[in-house]
């Protein structure tokens, strides 16, 4: 089997390396946030304590890989073409639902953090002491919502992809680096 050579920037049908290496470590760190983050939902203390750390320490790395990946957007790369063949609504949807990503991924990152800072979390953990009750805070409540917001336009993006794919068969993976484009 032979692999395409790929070039670290965009070409107009395929998305470049830098771009898809970000794709896809974000999105692997992202099902592993929102699995941790619906565990401790429902578990003890302890098994907060010992997860809480390595979710927010993923959540702040989850946040420079979309701010530098928004930056590679801005200042080092273009996207490729859009789709042949693909109507102008589904190009405008697919627009919104990536710009709801980024956004969504910043708004869990900001109430993450504010919700350790209001919480006093972050010196609980470290001097061992219990847990604080994070329910009644403002940023733990958006935290929850935004993260299920999440879920639904990663199912979504996740769906337009196999679409692209298998129905359509216009090998839309095949721009991001998998299989052929």
């Amino acid at each position: 089997m032979e692999f395409p050579q790929m070039q670290l920037k965009s070409t107009p049908t395929r998305y470049g390396a830098i771009a898809i290496a970000i794709h896809w470590v974000t999105a692997l760190a992202i099902i592993g946030l929102l699995a941790s983050g619906l565990i401790m939902d429902q578990v003890g203390d302890e098994t907060v304590r010992s997860m809480l750390p390595v979710h927010a320490i993923m959540g702040g790395l989850i946040l420079v890989l979309t701010l530098v990946r928004i930056g590679w957007w801005v200042w080092g790369d273009r996207h490729p073409a859009p789709l042949p063949g693909q109507p102008r609504l589904q190009e405008l949807a697919a627009k919104l639902v990536h710009l709801l990503l980024y956004v969504a991924i910043i708004v869990l990152a900001a109430s993450g953090m504010a919700t350790m800072a209001l919480s006093g979390a972050v010196p609980a953990l470290l001097a061992g002491a219990p847990l604080p009750d994070f329910d009644g805070l403002l940023p733990r409540t958006t935290h929850g919502l935004v993260a299920r917001l999440l879920i639904a336009l990663f199912a979504v993006h996740v769906a337009a992809a196999l679409y692209h794919q298998f129905i359509r068969r216009d090998r839309l993976l095949g721009r991001m680096g998998i299989g052929s484009s």
